[in-house]
């Protein structure tokens, strides 16, 4: 199998992953805030915060769905790079909150270096390779 198809495969699970993720806290926050790994629910009508932590995996998900259905494999490397400063996000702040370790670092901590390494690949796999100077062959004398 390709670099080019094993990346494929890679950017369609995490976007799958990404919107069932984010889907599920906008459809049924109470129910999904704890497997995000922070310690308590928030105090008072906090299902708004979780709707809006669902509403931006969900567009995070469509805009790397976007790169990848329109084969802009380059700009998906970087914007994978860049996304995945939204997991580590996620992963200190169960830390800084006194959440789950677990979850901290085996739910978040995993997917941001996963995403890293998938945008990586797909920068390697569409990096340009400078051609080698031409230097015509030597004529006999």
């Amino acid at each position: 199998m390709s670099l080019k198809k094993i990346n494929t495969v890679l950017v369609a699970a995490f976007i799958l992953f990404i919107l069932w993720f984010g889907t599920e806290f906008i459809l049924s926050p109470e129910t999904t805030a704890p497997g995000f790994g922070l310690p308590n629910w928030p105090p008072g009508d906090g299902d708004g915060f979780l709707i809006i932590k669902g509403i931006r995996d969900v567009v995070l998900a469509l805009v790397l769905g976007v790169l990848l259905v329109t084969g802009h494999r380059r700009a998906l490397g970087w914007v994978l790079l860049v996304e995945a400063l939204a997991a580590y996000g996620d992963m200190t702040t169960v830390l800084a909150h006194h959440g789950s370790v677990g979850t901290a670092l085996g739910v978040h901590g995993l997917t941001a270096t996963l995403m890293v390494v998938s945008g990586l690949l797909i920068l390697r796999e569409t990096r340009t390779v400078a051609a080698a100077p031409v230097t015509p062959a030597p004529q006999p004398a």
